[in-house]
């Protein structure tokens, strides 16, 4: 039996689920300052000549191969180290960053403060994410992501938002600076005193599952076929990438659906901007997709929970492509903020659900690394859908050919995921050959 002090639910862990929750908050919140302000203030604070699409796309390519790389990494060392030393690890790495910024002579800066952005949010966002489903129960995960995500880009739009406010009143530079500095000082603070590390959930987990002392509700998981007991890194990579058709499905619609933010980082402003919108009005119609994204995941990540993973998914997938198309098929802040919260509910439909997915199905002494292989797949996307929209806006000369890219993206991307990908869902498709797996 369980030890009461490691028992696993959302309930029994309340006050600790919070402070992971405020966490997550304040990792948006950093991201959130680099959004808007950066993007839309690139020509005349940090010197982009005008239409120069590759260079400005150049720091969201860093950052989406970085913090790709680092989540690759988050997963797997958390396994060893613990949760907490990395989360204190990312928050430290983020503190030069108002600094670069604040100072920077050059776009280069930019460029190299969004690398730090990278390490940071592939070491904070992915062990928020990890942490808390290390403590909460499987039938709790599509309610547990969502609630992750709802805080997380909640944090990202409050963050643009607010950095779009302190630009107009104390200047670009210096507001970024005074709220960078706020948020992460805080993060540290509260992450030292308050985090508890929750790998002793795990381990528990990991020695019940081997004793076939699981509940019910994670007995019939359709976990991979053919894996090692202790599956290497490797062995691993392999499972998610290529290996498993279902991981595989999961994997490419992560990546792809990256494209999208990466499109509304760095497109949405200059072509809100282009159309005559304000720098106010920019924030807020960005603001919107955030919101719709983040408070809408307070419903999808427990509606999975019942109707399980694959549709959500799917449809949110071909949803969020469609309000991306709509963006350039109207005018107006009304019709563009529509189109932004289309979007946003499409990724609310899919962002906890595919994290939710690779749960279900990775067993717990490799979820860690799973999630992590995953998160190292999806945010790859940034990188990915930077460089190929500001190919397509550059060789087409006009902005609105990255929407149409995107758009196509994820229709095939979502086609993909509906062919390739099942039911993960262990009460709605369940595994009924299953035998724990045995852990040395």
């Amino acid at each position: 039996m369980l030890a009461p002090m490691h028992t696993h639910g959302i309930r029994p862990n309340l006050t600790q689920f919070l402070h992971q929750l405020l966490q997550v908050l304040l990792v948006g919140l950093t991201i959130g300052m680099m959004r808007t302000v950066v993007p839309a203030l690139a020509e005349t604070e940090f010197g982009v000549p005008k239409g120069s699409f590759l260079l400005l796309t150049a720091f969201v390519v860093a950052f989406g191969v970085v913090k790709g790389s680092m989540n690759f990494v988050a997963g797997r060392v958390s396994e060893r180290l613990g949760r907490k030393r990395v989360l204190l690890a990312g928050w430290a790495v983020a503190l030069p960053i108002p600094a670069m910024v604040w100072y920077a002579p050059s776009w280069d800066w930019v460029v190299a403060a969004t690398v730090l952005l990278g390490i940071n949010q592939g070491l904070t966002w992915s062990m928020t994410q990890t942490a808390k489903l290390d403590i909460t129960r499987p039938d709790e995960r599509g309610l547990t992501l969502g609630l992750n995500e709802f805080a997380g880009y909640v944090g990202v739009a409050l963050g643009g938002l607010a950095t779009a406010w302190l630009a107009t009143t104390l200047g670009a530079r210096e507001g970024l600076l005074l709220f960078g500095m706020g948020v992460i000082v805080t993060a540290l603070l509260l992450t030292h005193v308050w985090v508890q590390d929750t790998l002793p959930w795990t381990r528990l987990e990991i020695r019940a599952h081997a004793n076939g002392a699981t509940s019910a509700s994670d007995a019939s998981p359709r976990y991979p076929r053919n894996v090692s007991a202790n599956p290497r890194t490797w062995e691993v990579f392999a499972l998610m990438s290529w290996r498993d058709r279902r991981l595989f499905a999961i994997s490419q619609a992560g990546l792809v659906e990256k494209f999208v933010d990466a499109l509304v980082w760095v497109f949405y402003p200059v072509y809100l901007v282009q159309q005559g919108a304000s720098l106010t009005q920019m924030g807020w119609i960005i603001g919107v997709y955030g919101i719709v994204w983040g408070g809408s995941q307070l419903f999808t990540g427990r509606l999975s929970d019942r109707v399980g993973r694959q549709r959500p998914n799917v449809w949110g997938m071909w949803l969020c492509g469609a309000g991306v198309l709509a963006m350039v098929f109207g005018q107006g802040a009304a019709w563009w903020s529509a189109s932004a919260a289309l979007s946003g509910l499409g990724m609310a439909l899919l962002y906890p659900n595919l994290s939710a997915a690779v749960a279900d199905i990775a067993p717990p002494h490799w979820r860690g690394s799973a999630i992590g292989i995953y998160r190292f797949w999806r945010d790859l996307g940034y990188g990915v859908g930077a460089l190929g929209l500001g190919l397509t806006a550059h060789f087409s000369g006009q902005v609105e050919a990255a929407f149409w890219f995107v758009a196509l993206s994820m229709f095939g991307s979502g086609a993909v995921l509906w062919w390739l990908g099942e039911e993960t869902h262990p009460r709605l498709n369940p595994d009924l050959s299953f035998a724990p797996q045995q852990v040395p």
